[in-house]
């Protein structure tokens, strides 16, 4: 066996230079999200964050989550901030539904060769996405791995721990036949059904990230890379108004697998399709591939990124919070006797 003399790490493709001038770089940008309560953030081995005063019985509520081949999208047009966003507002959501407030968030970026330039931008997404959102962007992982990625790509997930008092976790269990079904608009695919959509628009119509569409009004790449909306203030508003009785984020699984999750047993949700506008995103893949109806209410958000169950006493009520936010919804069916699934008519 020949011997090699002074190999270093970056003879096997990992620059810690590299890394350095990218932590170096996005340390203002996480630091501007930080508050009083994170105690050690970037640069110490864990992140300490103090549990903030004032709850009884807090609960804490954590989720993870990742941003799925809409990244592929993000690498051909190579915008990446909006993906950081898209991740902090996606799991910003999924623990908002069972009544949290985001304490702090964690990534996870690995790629195969480290450009501080590209890595800087998804955080600078990211330390946007917490400041809307009042959440701490307390620390990450950064991963050089060579061999693993293909070049000039990435894989990104990020992880968020959320606190609310006990009793007032949202779990479902107070929603009641004749309550009220609500949709809150999405801005487009948000983070689901990439992989079909990509599939349609670039494989099937031989679309390109720059080809602009009329029925769009924009390019594909701006129409796919458009931001995960946080639904946090209406559901906060919604809440602290006692309205709430539920939410579903409408992720992957679309309408038709998302809505269940939150009724009790013995409880359905009866929803109108035709009750919401049908963003043109969702026309142009349906008509592309003839996706079925039932298909695309499986993979797609449908133009609805969150669903709230209100009473149905109180609906005017509601209408008239979310009017005063300026926050767009739409009637869009009720709860109903049935075997927990949704019922369209």
């Amino acid at each position: 066996m020949q011997k090699v003399l002074s190999m270093r790490y970056a003879d096997a493709g990992v620059s810690i230079e590299e890394a350095d001038r990218t932590t170096a770089s996005i340390k203002r940008l996480v630091r501007g999200t930080f508050n009083k309560n994170v105690l050690a953030g970037i640069g110490a081995f864990g992140a300490s964050y103090a549990l903030p005063t004032g709850f009884r019985r807090p609960v804490l509520v954590s989720s993870a989550d990742g941003v799925g081949t809409k990244l592929k999208v993000a690498f051909a047009v190579g915008v990446h901030d909006t993906v950081g966003q898209d991740l902090v507002n996606h799991c910003v959501n999924d623990i908002a539904v069972q009544g949290a407030q985001p304490l702090f968030f964690l990534d996870y970026f690995a790629t195969g060769k480290l450009e501080s330039r590209i890595a800087s931008a998804v955080v600078k997404g990211l330390s946007v996405g917490c400041r809307e959102n009042g959440c701490a962007l307390i620390g990450g992982e950064t991963a050089e791995m060579p061999d693993m990625y293909k070049a000039g790509e990435y894989d990104l997930a990020g992880f968020i721990v959320g606190v609310t008092e006990r009793h007032q976790t949202l779990d479902g269990s107070k929603i009641r036949e004749g309550d009220v079904l609500m949709g809150l608009p999405s801005n487009g695919l948000h983070t689901n059904g990439y992989s079909l959509a990509r599939k349609l628009l670039f494989e099937v119509a031989r679309l390109k990230p720059q080809t602009k569409v009329a029925l769009l009004g924009t390019t594909v790449g701006k129409e796919l890379l458009k931001v995960h909306r946080s639904y946090l203030k209406p559901l906060q508003a919604l809440g602290n108004a006692r309205l709430l009785r539920g939410a579903a984020h409408i992720t992957g699984g679309g309408i038709t697998d998302n809505t269940p999750r939150i009724l009790p047993k013995g409880l359905s949700a009866q929803i109108n399709i035709d009750s919401w506008p049908r963003l043109p995103i969702f026309e142009l893949l349906q008509d592309i591939g003839n996706v079925g109806q039932s298909e695309m209410l499986k993979t797609f958000n449908m133009g609805l990124g969150m669903i709230v169950v209100v009473p149905g006493r109180s609906k005017k009520r509601a209408e008239a919070l979310l009017t005063k936010m300026r926050e767009p919804f739409y009637s869009i069916g009720s709860i109903v006797k049935g075997h927990r699934r949704v019922r369209y008519q």
